[in-house]
């Protein structure tokens, strides 16, 4: 059991800057990796940026990033605790961002999800 709590999400101008965080707790020495994806009115949860967070994994530390927001984003890690820079933000941006945690059960893997938070774009 992996619990995930996002924050740091608000209302922003175009162009600015905002840093979310997601804590995890319960059984993170089962995690293999951590993200972010984000979900906007009428569409599907679409994927942002991730981070390998297992030492024991060859690509331990390996960042990937959705094309839209390469050059924006920084996804790092500190302990229990991941968080996505976000910087130049545009409209389009917008959407209910969730923390995702994959872990692994024999070799299936299983996600686990936070609530979200609110990412909100405008002028």
């Amino acid at each position: 059991q992996v619990q995930l709590v996002e924050s740091g999400g608000g209302l922003v101008q175009p162009g600015g800057s905002l840093r979310l965080s997601c804590v995890a707790s319960g059984s993170i020495f089962s995690i293999r990796d951590m993200g972010w994806y984000r979900q906007a009115p009428g569409k599907e949860r679409e994927f942002v940026a991730s981070i390998t967070v297992d030492a024991h994994i060859t690509n331990y530390g390996r960042t990937n990033y959705r094309d839209s927001v390469k050059g924006r984003c920084t996804i790092s890690r500190d302990v229990n605790t991941v968080y996505l820079q976000m910087d130049s933000l545009k409209p389009e941006d917008t959407a209910v961002y969730f923390c995702n945690a994959g872990a692994y059960q024999s070799p299936m893997r299983v996600d686990y999800w936070g609530k979200g938070t609110l990412v909100t774009v405008s002028s």
